[in-house]
């Protein structure tokens, strides 16, 4: 079985999942890592609490994306949409941003570009890594991705 589909069984993060987590989203939020390489921050939709969660960012056309390798039935996705998508990106420096939920007909290219720059998130996606447009257009009803807008 494969790491990553252990540490995430049905999709919902292990006890160990969890602490990696945290791990990794104050590595990235400090910008340790390369800057595809962000936490997001979001207040959690039942708590108020700022929720801090690792994610990969993916660019087309120059335009930034978040997507939810383990679907749309994950807190951060429900927080993000209870929050109207106001967040704050962190990478060294904080930026408060709204993400904006993409079309489905228009997230293949994002996805594709989200398999390359993601590799641990490629057990989790219905897709290999090299599938083309059509295969990816077929899933992305599935696949949550919210484009990073500047706030403000």
């Amino acid at each position: 079985m494969n790491l990553q589909r252990w540490l995430y069984p049905g999709g919902r993060p292990r006890r160990i999942a969890r602490l990696l987590d945290r791990a990794t989203a104050a590595l990235y939020g400090r910008g340790v890592a390369p800057d595809r390489l962000v936490t997001l921050e979001v207040p959690g939709r039942l708590s108020g609490r700022t929720v801090a969660v690792p994610l990969v960012l993916s660019v087309v056309d120059g335009e930034r994306h978040l997507v939810s390798m383990l679907g749309p039935d994950v807190n951060w996705v429900h927080n993000v949409r209870a929050a109207g998508g106001r967040a704050v990106l962190r990478h060294g420096r904080r930026e408060p941003v709204r993400l904006a939920e993409v079309a489905p007909g228009l997230r293949a290219p994002v996805l594709r570009d989200y398999l390359r720059r993601a590799p641990q998130a490629r057990p989790h996606l219905p897709v290999p890594p090299d599938a083309p447009l059509a295969a990816l257009a077929a899933v992305a009803d599935r696949i949550p991705v919210f484009r990073v807008v500047p706030a403000g």
